[in-house]
């Protein structure tokens, strides 16, 4: 279940406990002491993603991108990944799925892998994996609605590699920030209104202008 709340706010006050041991591979991630939940909290931007086996927060502010939500609950161990598909700009059928096209299929199961390898690298087991979505908000003003396609890559993504979904808040027009607690598996979502709505939709238009402009080489593996 994924619940609503007020939102916390991460003041530059002195922390109540040492931050948490960084794994490897996430020391570029900003993260802060929340002081209304008393953690750590590790914020993530579009295209990056954060695992961690502390009781700590993982953060970010979604429009149309998709944040998956996945955890161990036998080992308390977890993450959270934040990812957005380019556009399709073919013409005719749309093959924005078709792992023979590239960039769509590419860039979702990068960010899908990425998080579940790191997570098996820390014993995790694919039988126990809780899985909860959110985002893939109508935000931003194109032909296509990036958001809805987000929503049926990871549904797809998800359904194929027989992974069932405990929870979800996707979908509608309004972009969210999300606060996960990987050591519980407990989700918050706080919607945003203007004119942190703006700065949204700003900050997603740049990065799926980068997205379109990449070639689409065998830069990134897949697991």
């Amino acid at each position: 279940m994924i619940k609503t709340g007020a939102p916390s706010r991460l003041p530059g006050n002195e922390p109540a406990q040492a931050c948490p041991a960084t794994l490897a591979g996430f020391g570029h991630i900003q993260r802060s002491w929340d002081r209304h939940n008393e953690r750590w909290a590790a914020r993530i931007l579009p295209g990056e993603y954060f695992v961690t086996r502390s009781d700590e927060i993982i953060t970010t502010v979604l429009g149309s991108c998709i944040s998956a939500c996945v955890r161990d609950p036998g080992l308390r161990v977890g993450g959270m990944n934040h990812f957005m598909l380019p556009e399709d700009t073919t013409q005719g059928s749309s093959n924005w799925l078709d792992p023979r096209a590239g960039l769509a299929t590419r860039y979702g199961s990068f960010a899908m892998e990425s998080l579940l390898n790191d997570l098996m690298k820390l014993g995790a087991r694919r039988d126990r994996l809780e899985v909860k979505l959110a985002g893939g908000g109508r935000i931003l003003a194109s032909m296509t609605d990036v958001g809805e396609r987000n929503i049926q890559f990871v549904r797809n993504w998800l359904s194929i590699e027989g992974l069932k979904i405990a929870g979800e808040d996707v979908g509608d027009s309004y972009p969210r920030r999300i606060q996960y607690f990987p050591a519980s598996g407990r989700v918050l979502m706080f919607r945003l209104r203007s004119p942190d709505h703006s700065a949204v939709v700003t900050r997603e238009k740049e990065y799926l202008s980068n997205l379109q402009s990449t070639p689409a080489g065998n830069d990134v593996e897949l697991f």
